[in-house]
C-alpha cells in the first residue's frame, strides 16, 4: 500500500480520502522510490500525460485514468521568435480548461476516484479550482470550490459551468485556504488541494518529461511563475526523476518569478532563509502567484538551490508591458503568465544557452 510521509517530522500514514497533512502541521509526500522510466513504453498509452503513468505512484495497470482524461499534456513547444532560435515557449494554456493546473487535476482527481470519494472541496485563485471542477465532474464526485470572492469573474463563471458549488471568502488567500480546510475537517471529505495533496505534483512533473521528448535534450533554463510551487517543484520533480535514470545529466537552471508586491520567496532566497516567512499580499495583477504563506516553500527554495537557480521579482508595470509584447508576438496570455514573459525580458540569457518560458493560463480567462 502506498503511503505518505511528512516532510518535516517524518512521520508516515496510509493514502487515505481524509488525510491532507501530518498531525504535526507538516506537508506531506508519497513514499516511494524512483520510478523506472521505459521510454520505449511511452508509445503504448495515448498522447497526453498518461502516455508516462507508469512513473506514477498508481496500482501496476491501473486504468482508472481512462474514464477522467481528456487529452491533457502534450502542449505544443514553439520558438519564441526566428530572432530568439534557442528560446522557447510551451503552451500550457492549450489545455482542456485552458490552464498548465489541468496536469494536476487529472492526476489528483484519477486517484480521488480510484479512493472511492463522493466529494472533494478545494481552495484556489481560480485555475486549479476550475480544473478540479472538471475533473470532478469527469469523475461524478461533488465538487466545492472555495475562491475570493475578487476572483475573476471569468474563473468564476467556468467553475460553475462544470457543476461546482462556490464559497465566495473574503479575505485573503490563507483565509480561503483555512475556510477550505476547516469546511474539509468538518465534513470528513477530500481535500483536492494543488498545494497539500502530492498526487498533484505527479501531474505537473509530466512538464518536464514532455520537454525532454520534445527536445531530445533537458534546456538549459526554465522560467518558471511561483505562488505555491505547484508547477516549479512538479518541473523538478520530473527532471529529476530522469537524471536518477540517466537519460539526462543535469536538472535545468530553475529561474522563479515572483510578484515584488507579494514575494516571500524570494526574500527567503535573498536572505538565505531555509522557509519563508509570510508577507503582506499589497495587490498584484497576477492573482495566481498571490501567495503570501507558500506551504511547500523549504522544497521549493530547496529545488532553486539545488539547480544553481535564481529568484527575480516583478513589478506590476513589467507584468502589463509583457504581457503587451507576448500579445504583439499572438500569446494571448493570462497576468499571471505574464509575469513569467518579463522575468525572461530581465533574465541575462548566455550565447547559446536554451530556455524555456511556460505559458500557464489562456487570457480569456482573466479580466
Amino acid at each position: 500500500m502506498k503511503q505518505f510521509i511528512c516532510k518535516s517530522c517524518g512521520k508516515t500514514y496510509d493514502i487515505t480520502p481524509t488525510r491532507w497533512k501530518c498531525e504535526c502541521g507538516g506537508v506531506l509526500n508519497i513514499v516511494k522510490d524512483t520510478p523506472i522510466i521505459d521510454v520505449t513504453a511511452w508509445n503504448n498509452y495515448p498522447n497526453s500525460i498518461w502516455r508516462y503513468v507508469e512513473t506514477m505512484p498508481f496500482a501496476k495497470g491501473s486504468k482508472t485514468w481512462e474514464s477522467v482524461t481528456m487529452g491533457e499534456g502534450q502542449s505544443a513547444l514553439i520558438m519564441l521568435d526566428p530572432a530568439e532560435p534557442t528560446t522557447y515557449v510551451k503552451v500550457d494554456y492549450m489545455m482542456p480548461t485552458l490552464s498548465f493546473k489541468d496536469r494536476g487535476a487529472a492526476v489528483l482527481m484519477t486517484k480521488a476516484k480510484e479512493l472511492g470519494v463522493s466529494k472533494v472541496i478545494a481552495d484556489s485563485s481560480g485555475n486549479a479550482g476550475t480544473a478540479i471542477a472538471a475533473y470532478a465532474a469527469r469523475c461524478h464526485i461533488a465538487c466545492d470550490i472555495y475562491l475570493s470572492d475578487q476572483t475573476s469573474p471569468k474563473k468564476i463563471a467556468q467553475i460553475k459551468a462544470h457543476g461546482a458549488t462556490i464559497k465566495e471568502i473574503r479575505g485573503t488567500r490563507e483565509d480561503i485556504a483555512a475556510a477550505a480546510q476547516k469546511a474539509v475537517d468538518e465534513e470528513h471529505v477530500f481535500y483536492a488541494s494543488h498545494v497539500y495533496n502530492p498526487y498533484f505534483y505527479e501531474g505537473t512533473k509530466t512538464y518536464a518529461y514532455e520537454l525532454y521528448e520534445q527536445l531530445k535534450a533537458a534546456p538549459d533554463t526554465i522560467i518558471v511563475p511561483v505562488g505555491n510551487g505547484t508547477l516549479l517543484l512538479g518541473v523538478y520533480y520530473g527532471f529529476k526523476e530522469l537524471v536518477e535514470n540517466g537519460l539526462i545529466t543535469n536538472i535545468p537552471k530553475i529561474v522563479a518569478i515572483q510578484a515584488k508586491n507579494c514575494a516571500p520567496l524570494a526574500h527567503a532566497y535573498r536572505t538565505g532563509e531555509e522557509l519563508a516567512q509570510p508577507v503582506t499580499n499589497s495587490g498584484t495583477l497576477a492573482e495566481g502567484i498571490a501567495i503570501a504563506a507558500p506551504a511547500r516553500s523549504q522544497q521549493i527554495l530547496e529545488a532553486v538551490r539545488h539547480t544553481n537557480g535564481t529568484f527575480m521579482e516583478i513589478e506590476e508595470e513589467e507584468i502589463v508591458n509583457a504581457r503587451a509584447q507576448l500579445s504583439a508576438k499572438g500569446y494571448y496570455v493570462e497576468m499571471t503568465s505574464a509575469v513569467n514573459y518579463a522575468g525572461y525580458l530581465k533574465y541575462k540569457q548566455a550565447p547559446g544557452e536554451k530556455v524555456i518560458i511556460p505559458l500557464c493560463g489562456a487570457g480569456i480567462k482573466s479580466v
